[in-house]
């Protein structure tokens, strides 16, 4: 079993769970946590007994954004390969498995990039969002391409322009994130929605997920030429004749994944 030094991993049930693990330094994301989430997301990809991934950070805060002091040392020291913020939102999206973000805390900078990147966000009406990099003199080009397809260009840059944080009601209100429940009920709530997602069909939300980030940046007609042929792959799964034959006998399917 890897031995994580930034991460947690729990991927014992349906539903596995992933942790940033320093919330001594509110859990921030350098090259050797891109890189023990990328290891473990590919894991969990190929782990078939895992449908649906929460992830969250620990302590008090989600992720408060890059780890400064890696940007000028990035190597890792341990057995993990170090990874950028590119292989680590390539490999989220290419998991064919619902990601759902817990967010806990702060979501800041490389941390809100991180939440975005999430297929699913449920906040903790405590919780404050933003991207902060210009107050240090920076600049998020990285999350750009995250934040961008989730809200509107005005918004994005009133957030990148001021640095200024929102509230878990405005983060809400602009798309940033699914819903926001009182902190003590953010653990009922994710696992409610990680339950209800694991037992749909593991075959067709692949597909479907795939299907989805692949064909955002197309043009329309390729884009819907492309979906076309991704709607004959998802109706000739097993578990769309067992998902239309359930339903008629008025049954619950029994997935198969394939």
């Amino acid at each position: 079993m890897t031995a994580y030094q930034t991460i947690l991993l729990d991927a014992a049930g349906p539903v596995a769970r992933l942790t940033l693990n320093r919330p001594e330094k509110r859990n921030p994301l350098g090259p050797q946590t891109c890189g023990e989430l990328v290891h473990a997301l590919t894991a969990i990809r190929d782990n078939a007994a895992v449908r649906v991934v929460v992830l969250t950070g620990a302590g008090a805060v989600f992720s408060a954004g890059g780890d400064l002091s890696a940007m000028t040392n990035p190597g890792g020291t341990g057995e993990i390969r170090p990874a950028s913020l590119v292989q680590l939102f390539t490999t989220m999206h290419d998991l064919g498995k619902p990601i759902i973000a817990m967010v806990n805390g702060h979501a800041l900078a490389g941390g809100l990039g991180l939440m975005v990147a999430c297929d699913l966000s449920i906040a903790a009406d405590t919780a404050q969002f933003g991207t902060t990099e210009i107050s240090v003199g920076l600049w998020p080009m990285m999350i750009t391409a995250e934040i961008t397809r989730n809200i509107g260009r005005k918004k994005t840059l009133e957030m990148m322009l001021t640095g200024r944080k929102m509230s878990a009601d405005e983060a809400v209100a602009c798309g940033l994130v699914n819903r926001v429940v009182p902190a003590g009920q953010l653990e009922a709530e994710v696992a409610k929605l990680a339950a209800e997602l694991a037992d749909r069909s593991p075959a067709a939300i692949a597909l479907g997920l795939r299907a989805f980030y692949r064909s955002q940046d197309m043009e329309h007609e390729p884009a819907l030429r492309y979906l076309e042929g991704e709607l004959g792959r998802v109706l000739g799964l097993e578990d769309a004749a067992e998902g239309i034959a359930a339903f008629l006998q008025k049954r619950a399917p029994v997935w198969k994944g394939r």
